[in-house]
């Protein structure tokens, strides 16, 4: 019984796979249009040169296997780069679009976004782990400097023993690309221990932020309620 259940949830997750690939192809596509045979080609051309070399050397089978495994994790690799790049194009330039990365930065990173914005959408989050504290700012770099001075001078009185970094996304001089933030934010040095990473969290968590802290506007609630900020 246990058997037919596992096989069955086995069935039901790998359409599901699939059609996340899909879509994700799909996705890609719509800004990549010749990712199909990029993808096809590099399949192509692994898969021949191991199978060249396998005639060569008088094993065109096993060289032929070999060449198919590693011509299918190639087209994996390529696809994923290529998808990903899609992805980053896509959100370049959207709002939010710096807190969707953080969220993906990896283990040991708490994100809190918007901790600070302005009328203008100028928005400044927040992040925090073994590097310290990284405010990460996205919107007009020169209405942002004021954002970002402020927040550094609140975790300079509440938090004095933790670096503070600021990365400022976008495109121009001094600006971190928002596809190179993750990359950029795991390059840090490392120079908390966990124990001093969940101090400076509690400091933080108990000053607040500008999305607990702002008053909640009039009017009839939207359909789907907005979430607080997460540490």
């Amino acid at each position: 019984m246990a058997r037919k259940e596992s096989a069955d949830n086995a069935d039901t997750a790998n359409p599901g796979r699939l059609k996340q690939i899909a879509l994700t192809y799909k996705m890609t596509r719509r800004a990549d249009s010749k990712v199909g045979l990029v993808v096809a080609g590099v399949g192509i051309v692994t898969f021949g040169v191991f199978l060249a070399i396998g005639f060569l050397i008088d094993h065109p089978v096993y060289l032929g296997i070999l060449g198919f495994l590693l011509a299918f994790l190639a087209m994996a690799i390529v696809f994923g780069r290529r998808a990903e790049r899609a992805a980053f194009g896509q959100m370049e330039g959207q709002p939010g679009a710096a807190a969707a990365v953080l969220e993906n930065v990896g283990r040991g990173w708490t994100t809190t976004p918007a901790i600070a914005m302005n009328r203008n959408q100028d928005v400044v989050h927040r992040a925090i782990g073994k590097a310290g504290i990284v405010l990460v700012a996205e919107g007009n770099p020169n209405r942002l400097k004021t954002l970002l001075a402020a927040e550094k001078k609140k975790m300079a009185r509440i938090v004095v023993d933790v670096p503070v970094h600021d990365i400022m996304v976008g495109n121009g001089e001094g600006q971190v690309p928002l596809k190179k933030l993750r990359t950029t934010m795991l390059k840090l040095p490392r120079v908390l221990s966990g124990p001093q990473v969940t101090a400076a969290s509690d400091r933080l968590r108990a000053m607040g932020d500008l999305m607990s802290n702002m008053p909640l506007p009039k009017g009839p609630m939207p359909g789907r309620g907005m979430r607080g900020p997460r540490q």
